[in-house]
């Protein structure tokens, strides 16, 4: 969730009026937070995860399924604890924190805490989750369930909202989804308005069909409305944005409204947190491909795995210039990817790193980036910065454009948050006791808290064995592009290779090669150790007892057989709950019946009432 404030927000036309004095006063603040806080040294690790739920209405009598739009009633629940303890009502700290998230039918739950840094607190992670999916379910009415999965399979489909509604929205325009879907703070459909405004055309989503045996070839949608003329833009899907044998979108919602699993890292400092910000990057697509569980978008079965490329598409408000479609003429650069992507820079200055890994054509604002210099900060930090700063601010509240830039980062906090990379670099709060943390972004939500835990836990303890053991993970820039490119890929775990440091001891041999999903988990012969050998080492380096070292050993095997294949990824099981359904009739649709049959199904599984052996193999939900 970004950064959420009151007031009046404006108009793309009034709002870019203000965008240099936005990017210049929340420079202001970063150098601010940097001057203050540069040498602050923090004693251990905190952390903390974040599960995005979707609420959904199952009517097990008519076997159908809706979204529900009663977040906000949900959450108004959720949430007194915290308010009461905030207001000293009470002094019980909350079991869990809840926020809003892009879409009215999702809710968020973080602990109510951060865990700290030893092996203990990792054992309380799963139970922390087990508890925020039990009080998410004693606040919603007795037909509504939290599901922990990416996103709902028939989101934009006909009558799958528990208030109908028409996609006649002035917001996102859209000819599959109301305005009602979107979270009603002024943020959000102003946001998605100024985002189409900006960009001069709706956001064009399209992710390939599965073509099976009776999908037609081409595939041309035909729940598409070519004919519709309710707005300007409906125009778009006709002229070629709707590409043929693709599943068409062209909302936010279809990107935003996509559940995550995210992690965030206090260091100790703020070279550590660069540090592990840097080696954290290459890892973010093989956790992207290893977490893939989003194989199907509006009603169809779509040749992917994951869900990156949908919310990069939802939330491009480049221009055509940016987009490099017209020569430069009004707009200041010609920028290769979405606010939405990977990263494009490293950013540690230790031994291990060399410019020749940042190898993309890094475009960023020189009058920042000499700004920041000049201010003393180094030459890496400052074009990382001036890189997140080529953005415009896409909402500004009229109320908030004069501000302490001693005591606020709002205006920093505007770029930084819509800057939706793999891993974030995140300053500390102005007068906060946090720390520099980093945020590890690119896992997508899995269908049980047992699975969850276990991908939390295990990126915690590979930040532990990244520094304790000093892995160099560094490989160029291109390449991790590349590797997210392949975690899109249907099967892409078993089927591909990703780009690997063969080396991850030394800085002297920096070759990489193409390297199996097994292979990078559970190493290879006469090579790259494995992730998951490397922590049962870190593990066997100290003083960890018995029983906390099984239960870690759970879901390190969870990681390992997902890798090896021996269990199934989210995303291969959620297609076979489709394939082989008896009413799937080998055309990519996933129908109404479908769906409710695969919700319950998830439901069940992530409740412990229904084993699901391809996918959990021996362990419990």
């Amino acid at each position: 969730m970004g950064l959420l404030s009151l007031g009046t927000p404006l108009h793309w036309n009034d709002a870019k009026k203000y965008a240099d004095h936005v990017r210049s006063h929340g420079i202001d603040q970063f150098l601010s937070v940097y001057r203050k806080q540069r040498s602050r040294q923090k004693q251990c690790l905190l952390w903390g995860d974040e599960v995005e739920y979707v609420v959904v209405k199952l009517d097990k009598e008519n076997r159908t399924t809706k979204l529900s739009l009663r977040a906000f009633d949900i959450l108004a629940s959720l949430q007194k604890t915290e308010q009461d303890y905030l207001e000293g009502k009470t002094t019980q700290p909350p079991e869990a924190l809840w926020r809003p998230e892009y879409g009215r039918f999702m809710i968020e739950g973080t602990p109510g805490e951060p865990y700290g840094a030893t092996f203990r607190d990792l054992m309380t992670v799963e139970a922390s989750m087990k508890k925020r999916r039990q009080l998410a379910i004693e606040a919603m009415l007795p037909d509504e369930i939290p599901v922990t999965l990416v996103n709902y399979p028939r989101l934009g489909c006909p009558h799958e909202l528990e208030i109908d509604s028409e996609p006649h929205g002035k917001a996102c325009q859209s000819m599959f989804v109301p305005d009602e879907v979107i979270n009603p703070h002024a943020r959000f459909p102003t946001l998605t308005a100024n985002i189409r405004r900006r960009r001069g055309a709706k956001v064009e989503i399209n992710m390939p069909i599965f073509h099976d045996k009776n999908t037609p070839r081409p595939f041309i949608d035909p729940t598409i409305p070519y004919d519709r003329e309710v707005f300007d833009h409906d125009k778009e899907a006709k002229n070629g944005a709707a590409k043929p044998d693709h599943i068409y979108m062209d909302a936010m919602a279809f990107g935003m409204g996509c559940c995550c699993l995210q992690i965030t890292f206090q260091a100790c400092n703020i070279d550590e947190a660069r540090h592990l910000y840097d080696h954290l990057a290459p890892v973010a697509p093989i956790m992207l491909a290893l977490t893939g569980a989003s194989p199907i978008y509006r009603g169809y079965l779509a040749d992917v795995d994951t869900r990156w490329n949908v919310i990069a598409s939802a939330v491009d408000d480049r221009t055509p210039e940016e987009r490099g479609l017209k020569p430069l003429e009004n707009d200041r650069f010609v920028i290769n990817k979405s606010r939405y992507d990977s990263i494009d820079t490293y950013i540690s200055n230790d031994a291990m790193y060399n410019e020749k890994y940042n190898d993309l054509d890094l475009v960023y604002d020189k009058d920042i980036y000499e700004k920041l210099r000049k201010n003393d900060v180094d030459d890496l930090l400052a074009r990382h910065m001036s890189h997140l700063f080529i953005r415009d601010p896409l909402v500004i509240f009229e109320e908030l454009l004069d501000q302490d830039d001693e005591n606020s980062m709002d205006h920093f906090e505007n770029l930084q948050s819509t800057n939706w990379q793999t891993v974030r670099f995140k300053p500390p709060p102005p007068n906060s006791d946090i720390g520099w943390r980093v945020e590890f972004r690119s896992m997508e939500v899995q269908l049980t808290d047992f699975e969850n835990a276990a991908f939390s836990v295990f990126i915690v303890l590979l930040t532990r064995v990244i520094l304790s053991f000093g892995l160099n993970l560094y490989i160029p820039i291109t390449k991790v592009d590349e590797n997210m490119a392949t975690a899109h890929n249907r099967g892409s775990v078993l089927n591909d290779k990703f780009y690997f440091r063969k080396n991850v001891f030394t800085e002297e041999e920096d070759e990489y090669e193409l390297m199996t999903m097994n292979e990078i988990i559970n190493g290879k012969d006469q090579g790259f150790p494995g992730f998951v050998p490397l922590i049962h080492s870190y593990l066997s380096s100290t003083n960890i007892d018995i029983e906390t070292r099984c239960e870690l050993t759970r879901y390190l095997s969870l990681i390992s057989k997902r890798a090896s294949g021996e269990l199934m990824t989210g995303a291969t099981y959620l297609r076979k709950l489709v394939t082989s359904h008896p009413q799937y009739k080998q055309d990519s649709v996933v129908s109404p019946e479908i769906t409710y049959d695969l919700i319950n199904t998830v439901d069940r599984i992530a409740r412990g009432e229904l084993k699901a052996p391809e996918l959990l193999g021996d362990f419990n939900a």
